[in-house]
């Protein structure tokens, strides 16, 4: 039947058919999965609770882990479902929507990136005006940007994906619905839906990289300017987590999306997707946490607080 679509479902083939792996991958991505959740949300609460932690950098930082919590949510539930009960069917609607809310959050979290990159150029180059450059407005509007890019990226996608034609075969060869693995499966004509995929990808991408990379040139800039050796250590402290996460985010993301879907490697991708979904959202608040000293000092102070209480209630 051609120009129309006559899938209403696709199998998922997920990571490996080999029952001995799957209650192994099945505990794994479990703790994965428990720690992402308590990371992320963890780092909401703590940032809620302490009032040293209202600064911009901090409003990005919430809005990072919730998008990170979300993000993991949308994909590791699904797959860990299928290795526990091998139902690996995932309704049309339902693979629309998974790859909408994929899309959207990985969208929003490149220009939360960039929106961090361009609050710690502001911290180091110019500190005595951070207070008036980054007020609440500034950071709602950047935050109200990254969504809004974010989802409208999603709906442009997920649109240029599924107006094309699956009449062949409805065999995902991925464990969720990835744009590359079910694009693939069209037998339409979708060189134009790839190129469209690639140049859109591209344009988000590379349009953050170079807002990220010129934030970082005025940061270094000024870190040689310093005179202070204890201010330049400063600032490079300030940088270095966020500096991590972006690494790790656009290695895997120019990997997987900035080329075309024929060319894929669907085993590579899967490793690769493994990364992405699920490790990334689970290292974020860890790296923030573990080389930050204002969020382990604030840990310090709501676990003191908790200990406290308990020994007063019970």
């Amino acid at each position: 039947m051609e120009n129309s679509t006559e899938v209403t479902e696709f199998l998922l083939l997920g990571l490996t058919d080999d029952p001995h792996l799957q209650v192994p991958l099945f505990i794994t991505f479990l703790l994965i999965y428990t720690i992402t959740v308590a990371g992320n949300l963890g780092m909401i609460l703590l940032i809620l609770l302490d009032p040293r932690l209202h600064t911009p950098m901090y409003y990005f930082l919430v809005n990072l882990s919730l998008v990170d919590f979300c993000s993991s949510s949308v994909v590791t539930p699904t797959v860990m479902g299928g290795l526990l009960t091998g139902n690996k069917v995932i309704s049309y609607n339902t693979c629309a929507a998974q790859m909408f809310l994929f899309a959207g959050l990985g969208t929003v979290e490149n220009y939360l990136l960039t929106s961090m990159a361009y609050d710690r150029c502001v911290a180091v180059c110019k500190p005595l005006h951070y207070t008036t450059s980054m007020t609440t407005n500034v950071c709602a509007g950047l935050i109200i940007g990254c969504y809004a890019c974010g989802f409208l990226n999603a709906s442009l996608r997920v649109g240029d994906t599924f107006v094309l034609s699956f009449c062949n075969s409805n065999v995902v060869h991925h464990f969720f619905c990835d744009i590359p693995a079910v694009m693939v499966l069209s037998c339409s004509e979708k060189q134009v839906s790839e190129l469209v995929l690639v140049y859109v990808v591209s344009f988000h991408i590379f349009f953050a990289f170079f807002v990220i990379w010129i934030s970082y040139i005025f940061i270094f800039v000024t870190i040689f300017k310093t005179h202070s050796v204890t201010g330049a250590q400063k600032a490079v402290s300030t940088c270095a987590s966020h500096f991590t996460s972006v690494s790790i985010f656009y290695g895997t993301s120019i990997f997987m999306y900035l080329q075309p879907s024929s060319r894929h490697s669907m085993d590579t991708d899967k490793i690769a997707s493994v990364f992405y979904t699920m490790v990334i959202p689970m290292l974020n608040p860890v790296v923030y946490s573990l080389r930050n000293k204002e969020v382990k000092s604030a840990f310090l102070k709501v676990n003191h607080a908790f200990i406290f209480w308990r020994q007063n209630n019970f």
